[in-house]
């Protein structure tokens, strides 16, 4: 078995991991820390699949900008309590112990990205740039991604709207 099918199933491993347990949380705070341990892993799957710039887009656009929205609307919402079986170190070794090895599946992958790109590799990169991608993308499918845009202003509009109460009244001392 070579370094890049063990690393495929490693971080396959990682995702499904890291979305069953995001999914399944009842703290949203811990889920959003699960999804974004996976969106991570995705990026190094794209990349180990000979992908940058999907990579790339996996770590800006859901990793970065939607994970901080979903961050922003939590902490919009109000603190919440957390309770007492939630607190302390244990509770951080489920997201560390993916993490760190979605970290080592993706420093092993850069280390050894001059011996992956050997002939015999099945998966040869795509020839083409981000520019070619954004011409063919915005000429051949703009509804789609106008589309996409409007999705996300309405879901803005509707965060705005469940938290109007909590930003025009003043916060209660506890």
């Amino acid at each position: 078995m070579s370094l890049a099918q063990i690393l495929f199933y490693l971080l396959g491993a990682v995702i499904l991991a890291a979305t069953a347990l995001a999914v399944t949380r009842h703290l949203p705070l811990h889920a959003v820390i699960y999804l974004v341990v996976s969106f991570f892993a995705t990026a190094l799957l794209f990349a180990l699949l000979g992908a940058p710039l999907p990579a790339v887009l996996q770590v800006m656009i859901p990793a970065g900008a939607v994970m901080v929205l979903f961050l922003f609307i939590i902490m919009l919402l109000g603190r919440m309590e957390l309770p007492a079986n939630t607190r302390g170190a244990r509770v951080w070794a489920g997201p560390v112990i993916l993490a760190l090895t979605s970290a080592i599946a993706g420093l092993s992958l850069l280390l050894r990205q001059g011996h992956m790109t050997e002939p015999s590799h099945p998966l040869a990169m795509a020839e083409g740039t981000a520019a070619q991608l954004g011409h063919f993308v915005y000429q051949n499918y703009w509804p789609a991604v106008e589309a996409v845009s409007l999705l996300f202003f309405v879901a803005l509009a509707g965060a705005l709207f469940l938290v109007k109460d909590m930003l025009l009244s003043p916060r209660k001392k506890d």
